[in-house]
């Protein structure tokens, strides 16, 4: 069986963040990811999102180093790139350059800002991008400053899941037309992409804007975590009243909480009354009692603790390579499974194989290292 992929060609410009997740998902699904790097390196068994891909490292601002890489996006399906506005160009990498070589392209462009509007130029991280956006002021406890959801959110959500989407619709639309275009992938389109339920929710004012007011920002008693005996943690989230009913059950919470779940006034002494509750059992006593039930409460684990989970050990959901714990790869496909995780290979290391592919004589290779155009 081959993966999903297993045709597609990618050119993923060396870089950091967004990108690289989105070439290792692409590569994981079959994908032939080639990396344009700076300079060689050893190979980093730890550098996870290299994973499958090859390496060429090129000077990208010597002739010879340019053409090489001209010559690998002209025979690619798509290239993703992550700088700001217009290096690309002036490196002679640009779309107009691109795409008039290989008019089939799909040039995927990853920005934080995008590549118009007065911050295109400047910049910036993924807590800036959410900032913008209304994203990060919820995320926090009342009359505290926000806290920084680590770099899932904009980095990765409204980023790489964003610039994977374009990427996958415009190859479906060149079946039809033929023709490659460009993707302006930006966090800050993203992350408000993603937020559509709670527009919703605060045009129908069932959101306010106050921090830890709402039933998703730690609010509501029956959406948060709590603190156990041993200095533990665990979430509790039954936020549909059926699924609240057997957390009063089994945590032996008063029943008539029942009837007034979504009654706000209630919930600061409710949930300081069921921080009490939950302080009096240890992380894996709660755990016990609530095995099998539908309140909705699962433990919180750090790095150490996930792989041997008993849920995330029966799917296999992280795997070691040579020791490094990481994700397994996602999705999960019938027919087109992808493929296992291997450890990256270094930087650089196929850059004599990438160059023999295109033409080049060992001569002309060992030339370019005298050079410089490789490094």
């Amino acid at each position: 069986m081959t993966a999903a992929l297993h045709q597609l060609k990618v050119i993923e410009m060396a870089g950091i963040g967004p990108c690289p997740l989105a070439g290792q998902l692409l590569a994981d699904l079959g994908a032939e990811v080639i990396v344009i790097d700076r300079a060689s390196t050893p190979a980093d068994p730890t550098d996870i999102n290299r994973r499958h891909k090859r390496s060429i490292a090129l000077n990208l601002k010597s002739p010879e180093g340019l053409k090489a890489a001209q010559q690998l996006i002209a025979q690619a399906d798509v290239l993703i790139e992550g700088f700001r506005p217009g290096v690309m160009e002036k490196l002679g990498l640009g779309p107009n350059e691109s795409l008039s070589a290989n008019p089939k392209l799909i040039y995927g462009r990853m920005t934080g800002w995008g590549q118009t509007g007065p911050l295109a130029q400047t910049a910036g991280h993924d807590l800036n991008y959410l900032a913008i956006t209304g994203a990060l002021h919820p995320i926090g406890a009342a009359e505290q400053p926000p806290v920084p959801p680590l770099n899932l959110a904009a980095d990765y959500g409204g980023g790489t899941m964003f610039l994977l989407l374009g990427i996958l619709a415009a190859l479906y639309e060149r079946n039809t037309s033929g023709q490659g275009q460009v993707i302006d992938a930006a966090m800050v389109d993203g992350v408000p992409a993603m937020m559509g339920l709670l527009h919703t929710w605060f045009a129908r004012q069932w959101w306010t804007t106050e921090r830890e007011s709402n039933f998703l920002d730690g609010g509501a008693p029956f959406y948060r975590c709590y603190t156990t005996a041993d200095n533990k943690y665990i979430s509790v989230a039954p936020l549909e009243p059926h699924f609240f009913k057997e957390l009063l059950a089994h945590a032996d919470l008063p029943a008539e909480h029942y009837d007034s779940q979504y009654q706000k006034d209630n919930w600061p002494e409710r949930s300081q009354q069921y921080a009490d509750i939950f302080r009096k059992k240890t992380q894996a006593e709660w755990l016990a009692i609530f095995e099998g039930s539908d309140a909705c409460v699962a433990p919180v684990l750090d790095f150490n603790q996930v792989e041997a989970h008993p849920h995330n050990a029966a799917r296999g959901s992280f795997v070691r390579v040579e020791n490094v714990l990481q994700s397994a790869p996602a999705p999960r496909f019938s027919r087109t499974p992808a493929k296992a995780p291997i450890a990256p290979t270094a930087v650089g290391g196929d850059t004599n194989l990438l160059l023999a592919e295109l033409g080049y004589s060992p001569e002309q290779i060992a030339n370019m290292r005298t050079t410089g155009a490789l490094t």
